[in-house]
């Protein structure tokens, strides 16, 4: 029976391994950086979604706070953010997300109540990470 709880284990920590390389990224460098209190992944030439950034369409944007720079597997790590590192990018658009809806109800007291949000997004592309 402890044959079978060990062969479970392996198989297990085999599958947690191929998860963690299919969330790695492909490309060669890429950062790790922090803004709208949240963290991100993110690599030059791409485009991703961060929480509303006042900076006009079309203006570059520097995001200082960098915590991890890996280039073709060379890493350096930040305590907590890395000194010398940025990373730059174009600001593409100003735009809001899809609406939330958010509906409460408390039982048997008659009171129901539904709000909505729209979150505030900017769309970046990243140019360069240095």
């Amino acid at each position: 029976m402890t044959e079978t709880k060990t062969a479970k284990k392996a198989a297990d920590k085999a599958e947690v391994k191929k998860v963690v390389k299919s969330a790695e990224t492909k490309a060669d460098k890429f950062a790790v950086i922090k803004t709208g209190g949240k963290q991100y992944v993110v690599e030059e030439g791409r485009w991703y979604e961060f929480e509303k950034l006042d900076i006009e369409e079309g203006k570059d944007v520097v995001f200082e706070e960098v915590l991890l720079v890996s280039d073709k597997g060379a890493a350096k790590i930040g305590t907590p953010f890395l000194k010398d590192a940025k990373v730059t990018g174009t600001v593409l658009e100003q735009f809001k997300d899809d609406k939330v809806l958010v509906f409460k109800y408390k039982p048997k007291k008659r009171v129901r109540k539904t709000q909505g949000h729209r979150q505030q997004l900017t769309k970046v592309k990243i140019t360069k990470i240095a």
